[in-house]
């Protein structure tokens, strides 16, 4: 019995180094779903090899923004998720994630426009396909967890789940996006921290108890502050007391509770270092689980 599924993202070339290193689960980049050369026979072959080697496949959707200001933009948007999904549904993807974007309106009218979006995806969606809205780590974009419950509660499917993409959680909770200082954040974001996240969202987890991770700082471009994807052990934040409140967490509030979860962790991080940095990181939680069980 496999306590949850892990992996990191890869196109069809890299599967095999996936399924090699061990890996249970594989990501559809974005990528792959913006390019002409990703024809129904790619994702058809990603579908035989990843059947036979991975437990979850999921999709990353392409980085359009869901809100616009403009009905033909919004139109070109919805056209192109949908098409994303229909590649996604032949790769055999049990998830779609993607990034509500940047926020137009800056109030619930952003909400309105998502959740309005969002229930013309499910119609294109297969069944057995979840729809999961990854959370932000800027107060410039959509995707707050507060945001995030209420579009999936304007939309009122038990296929649309949240994401934790858990350095976003991170950036968001301790206003970093504001002040930039991610030392002194660092030292808040305690095990206790880590277990009222995963408490707080786990209702808006009705499939999946879908987790995303990597490390980062951050870089100005002008004012506004971007988030820096680096390598484990090079950012924020700290592994130590986030890999301690997810075992904890994943085996004492769902595994032992049997809870109808199932869960996964993506590794997001550089892809110069991703097959290192996803083993470390199943690795350093797998250590902790230990006394837990």
């Amino acid at each position: 019995m496999l306590l949850f599924d892990w992996g990191t993202y890869n196109s069809l070339s890299t599967l095999a180094k996936s399924a090699t290193l061990g890996m249970k689960l594989t990501e559809i980049p974005p990528a792959d779903f913006s390019r002409r050369s990703r024809g129904p026979e790619y994702f058809e072959s990603y579908k035989e090899f990843a059947s036979k080697a991975f437990t979850t496949v999921t999709a990353h959707a392409p980085y359009y923004n869901i809100v616009s200001d403009s009905k033909m933009v919004r139109q070109r948007v919805l056209k192109a998720m949908k098409a994303a999904i229909r590649s996604a549904a032949l790769a055999g993807a049990e998830v779609f994630n993607l990034h509500l974007g940047w926020k137009v309106y800056g109030g619930q009218k952003d909400v309105d426009l998502a959740a309005d979006m969002i229930k013309e995806l499910l119609k294109e969606t297969p069944e057995n396909m979840y729809i999961s809205l990854e959370t932000t780590y800027t107060r410039r974009q959509l995707g707050s967890v507060d945001e995030i419950r209420a579009i999936i509660e304007a939309v009122n499917s038990d296929r649309v789940i949240i994401s934790l993409q858990l350095e976003n959680i991170f950036m968001y909770e301790f206003h970093i996006d504001e002040h930039g200082d991610f030392h002194r954040a660092d030292k808040e974001a305690t095990v206790d921290f880590w277990l009222n996240i995963l408490r707080k969202t786990l209702p808006l987890s009705k499939g999946f108890l879908s987790l995303r991770f990597a490390q980062v700082t951050g870089i100005y471009f002008g004012r506004r502050l971007l988030k820096k994807r680096v390598p484990l052990g090079k950012g924020y934040p700290s592994l130590e007391p986030l890999a301690e409140a997810l075992a904890k967490f994943m085996v004492r509030e769902v595994r032992e509770k049997e809870l109808p979860l199932r869960m996964h962790l993506i590794y997001t991080g550089t892809p110069e270092t991703k097959y290192e940095d996803t083993i470390t990181l199943y690795a350093e939680i797998m250590k902790k689980v230990v006394a837990h069980l």
